[in-house]
């Protein structure tokens, strides 16, 4: 964090700083923040400023306080878009297909970005995603793979150093998560379609890893075509499957 001038509105740019720091993801929903103390140090501020902005931003709704004094960072900024799109999807199943277009506009975009901007720090935080990824999918343990899948997709994000494409990835990840999880079922079984992601992910992160923006976007683009074609036949095999149920019963 940079030292701030006390020239200017200590608490105002305390606040400014933390904001900073939840947009760009550098603070998580769910992070605790350091002390009053500890943060008035590596500020180079006073505590009744820190805890100034603390409360401004308590009031805001992106810090939350609890008892003990531990100030936690919420998840205002996507909490109301998730619980009403949760809703909508739950009520018309067709959407999905509507976020799947989103979906391949955003990462698509978030990978070009990540070529071109991602520091050295950003490359070896993808390259350790993408390794977790593999080796969730050589262990093919469901929760495993998922839980990789989606970290590779929101650190692509996180690389594109664009704070809208940041939260938006975060927020669609957690609102897809279940079709994720219905969709890597489908194709765990299925050696052929583990290979093909497998290899689609490879080409996402090579064309980051090589700066070929151009690339990057299109592997994004195959590998959500690739998505969109087997969560279509998911969906056909649990209907097959509830169908068969409904005629036994």
């Amino acid at each position: 964090m940079k030292i701030i001038k006390h020239t200017e509105r200590i608490s105002d740019k305390v606040v400014q700083s933390l904001e900073v720091q939840i947009l760009e993801g550098s603070l998580k929903p769910g992070d605790q923040l350091p002390s009053e103390r500890d943060l008035a140090l590596e500020l180079g501020v006073s505590r009744p400023s820190v805890r100034e902005a603390i409360q401004s931003l308590v009031t805001k709704g992106m810090l939350h306080t609890r008892h003990g004094g531990r100030t936690i960072v919420t998840d205002k900024l996507a909490a109301s878009f998730t619980d009403s799109w949760q809703d909508m999807l739950i009520k018309h199943p067709n959407i999905q297909v509507d976020i799947l277009d989103f979906r391949d506009m955003l990462e698509g975009q978030a990978a070009y970005f990540a070529s071109n901007r991602a520091t050295e720090v950003d490359l070896h935080n993808l390259e350790q995603a993408y390794n977790n990824l593999i080796k969730a999918y050589a262990v093919c343990e469901l929760k495993e793979m998922v839980e990789a899948d989606v970290a590779f997709h929101q650190t692509i994000a996180e690389a594109s150093h664009n704070v809208l494409i940041i939260h938006l990835s975060a927020t669609l990840l957690k609102l897809i998560n279940e079709h994720v999880t219905r969709n890597l079922k489908y194709l765990n079984g299925r050696l052929k379609d583990r290979s093909q992601l497998e290899d689609q992910h490879l080409a996402i992160w090579t064309a980051i890893k090589d700066r070929m923006p151009e690339k990057a976007l299109e592997a994004s683009k195959r590998h959500i075509d690739y998505v969109k074609v087997s969560m279509k036949a998911s969906a056909e095999d649990q209907e097959r499957i509830e169908s068969s149920i409904r005629r036994k019963s």
